[in-house]
């Protein structure tokens, strides 16, 4: 390297040293960004030259241009579009554009025009402009983020009071759990700060809406209300902005409307009317109302699901209650018989349900054995489960025929449901000596007579229990049973009990099972056949209540 090279290359570092002295002995970003620009163009004798920042979004907001007549206009895609770019450059005859890059990415560009000697930019005029632009980088990120923390140190104290006020407020709001409470301190709130004497807070879901609190004609907020789904407002509005809809507000003299709202959903609506100083709601007022209205309708929201807690919960005790008494009117015990062995399993689906059963010894030799499934789940299932359970219990003392007997239960049913209400029946008497079983079946399930790994299914009787009055008399059948056969009877939660992918146990899976009993007896039966289904729904929430009867002949 000779001695004029080693001279040249003192006079930059020299001038970069100034240079970067220069630039970050100031924060002001026009001072930095015409030192770049005047320092490029003095370097490489160019007539023309523009400086343009971009924000985060990639749109121009900053630049600064020198050698033109009138400033250039700057596109607004200038830095997403490579066809608008293209010609900004053509338009304004720029030679060399280089981006400003920062620790975050690119926060700019600079163009620069042709040099005044003609000469195109050669490798070592690039690499001394890319280290101006570094050098420049720096200061112009460094002058940002002041101006940026100064914006925000603005703001923040002008919100520092709100603040103050909101937290406040927001430990009173957190520690109330009535709802008219909660109104009223927001109420007093929205006086005191907004001096406002007018005004009306309203809690709503869907087209329901409750008012709190008002000094408004409540029959005018009420009738708006109606009319107006208050659901469908999510922003502030002011007078000005009101739109047809809202004109009977203006008439009243509300000023302004603000949503309550939590995550996105208005569930609730604060409505203010002049203030007493005659000010305008101001954007730091507007912003108060709004965290204000969201602190209270948090608490609110929080007084409604507590209320909702106590009333399931009281609601849940009576259901336990209403639980432990259909359980009594099933049989605590089956009765023993020297011929006759009876095992039975019963599980609601619900907290209460709708399947029955049961099992009584009518003297020494006879026993009722007895099964049904009322239409539905749930509290209502049951109680029509208490009725049958009733009249069966009254009329088993009165020993008519099975059929006739059949005949009255369905008529009380019906007189004691509504349209639509059913009940799937089937009742049976074992004489422990004949071994006869005398049966009838109104519209269940046929029970399955199993001798020798062969199905029977007892199907003689009528119609279902309870959906009209007997028109055609029910018919009863007797059948002769044997040692070893067995007798079950089961409601359709067996069969429609669904695995996980909504697939049924079905009625030949069951079939085959109970084909396959043989030394078992009715209690091993009876966790064989709970097994195979358990197996089956493999810990799907059950869809149905589960109740079977599994008798076996004895001698």
């Amino acid at each position: 390297m000779d001695k004029t090279d080693n001279i040249g290359l003192l006079r930059n570092l020299s001038a970069l040293v100034d240079f970067s002295n220069l630039i970050n002995s100031s924060l002001d970003i026009n001072f930095i960004l015409n030192n770049i620009l005047l320092t490029c163009m003095g370097k490489f004798h160019t007539t023309k030259g523009l400086i343009v920042l971009f924000d985060r979004e990639g749109k121009p907001y900053i630049n600064l241009s020198k050698g033109f007549l009138n400033a250039p206009e700057i596109p607004e895609d200038l830095n997403t579009n490579d066809e608008a770019l293209d010609n900004f450059i053509q338009t304004c005859q720029f030679s060399i554009r280089k981006e400003i890059n920062s620790t975050t990415g690119a926060i700019g560009v600079i163009f620069l025009g042709r040099k005044l000697t003609g000469k195109e930019y050669d490798k070592t005029d690039l690499e001394f402009l890319s280290t101006i632009i570094n050098i420049g980088a720096t200061a112009i990120e460094n002058s940002l983020t002041v101006e940026e923390l100064k914006r925000v140190n603005r703001e923040l104290d002008s919100k520092v009071n709100q603040l103050s006020s909101l937290f406040d407020l927001s430990k009173e709001f957190s520690g109330l759990l009535k709802i008219e409470t909660i109104g009223k301190l927001l109420a007093f709130s929205l006086i005191g700060q907004m001096t406002v004497s007018e005004f009306a807070i309203v809690i709503c879901s869907g087209e329901k809406y409750r008012i709190l609190e008002t000094k408004y004609d409540r029959n005018k907020i009420a009738l708006f209300l109606d009319k107006c789904d208050a659901g469908k407002i999510n922003t502030v509005i002011t007078k000005g902005q009101f739109t047809e809809e809202l004109t009977p507000l203006t008439e009243l003299g509300v000023e302004l409307i603000a949503p309550m709202q939590i995550k996105g959903e208005t569930k609730g609506l604060i409505m203010l009317g002049e203030r007493k100083n005659r000010k305008k709601y101001e954007q730091t007022d507007i912003e108060f109302i709004s965290s204000l209205g969201s602190i209270a309708i948090i608490s609110i929201e929080n007084a409604l699901l507590f209320e909702t807690a106590l009333e399931k919960q009281r609601m849940e005790k009576d259901l336990e209650t209403a639980r432990t008494i259909q359980k009594n009117l099933l049989p605590k015990s089956i009765p023993k018989f020297d011929t006759i062995e009876i095992a039975a399993y019963n599980e609601s689906a619900k907290i209460v349900g709708g399947d029955y059963f049961d099992v009584i010894k009518l003297d020494e030799d006879n026993v009722l054995i007895a099964i049904a499934d009322v239409s539905g789940k749930g509290v209502p299932a049951s109680l029509l489960m208490a009725n049958l359970q009733a009249f069966l219990k009254t009329i088993c003392k009165m020993k008519l025929p099975l059929d006739k007997a059949t005949n009255l239960i369905n008529d009380l049913i019906a007189e004691n449901t509504t349209m639509g209400n059913y009940v799937t029946f089937f009742w049976s008497v074992f004489n422990t000596e004949s071994k006869e079983l005398t049966y009838v079946n109104a519209g269940h399930n046929p029970p399955f007579l199993i001798r020798d790994g062969k199905i029977t299914k007892l199907k003689k009787g009528g119609m279902i229990i309870g959906f009209l009055p007997t028109t055609i008399p029910y018919e009863s059948e007797t059948v002769k049973l044997q040692k070893g056969d067995y007798l079950i009877l089961y409601t359709d939660g067996i069969t429609e009990a669904m695995d996980k992918d909504n697939k049924e146990f079905t009625d030949e899976k069951f079939e085959k099972l109970v084909c396959s009993l043989n030394e078992e007896s009715p209690y091993e039966a009876m966790k064989i056949i709970k097994k195979s289904i358990d197996e089956h729904v493999k810990g799907a929430e059950q869809s149905d209540d589960l109740t079977y009867i599994v008798a076996k002949v004895l001698k």
